[in-house]
């Protein structure tokens, strides 16, 4: 969907459907918010999912299969492992540091 949604040639609709879809999984404000038991989650669950099946019926036929052959080829990319090394690296200095302060500051 994100090369649909990028794509001139899709129809102004679903370009602007994938975007409001794409702000609302990514946004810290729900319509239910996640601390309401069991409904909180089960609104992501269901209008995401229902968004992007919603954009692909929007989306030409031919231009979505151009767009997943696109996806198909980029999955088979090769992976950098220096990349995930520096963030793991990353990741262990913050929780390094977050658990120094943390106990320097109970002592």
């Amino acid at each position: 969907m994100w090369l649909a949604v990028r794509d001139p040639r899709t129809p102004p609709a679903a370009r602007l459907l994938g975007l409001v879809i794409a702000a609302y999984a990514l946004s810290p404000i729900d319509l239910v918010p996640d601390f309401v038991p069991v409904l909180g989650l089960i609104d992501d669950a269901l209008l995401i999912p229902a968004g992007l099946w919603l954009i692909a019926r929007m989306v030409p036929a031919s231009l979505l299969v151009e767009h997943r052959a696109t996806a198909e080829a980029a999955s088979h990319r090769p992976v950098s492992w220096a990349g995930l090394a520096m963030v793991v690296m990353l990741w262990a200095a913050l929780a390094w540091t977050a658990w120094h302060w943390a106990r320097t500051a109970w002592d």
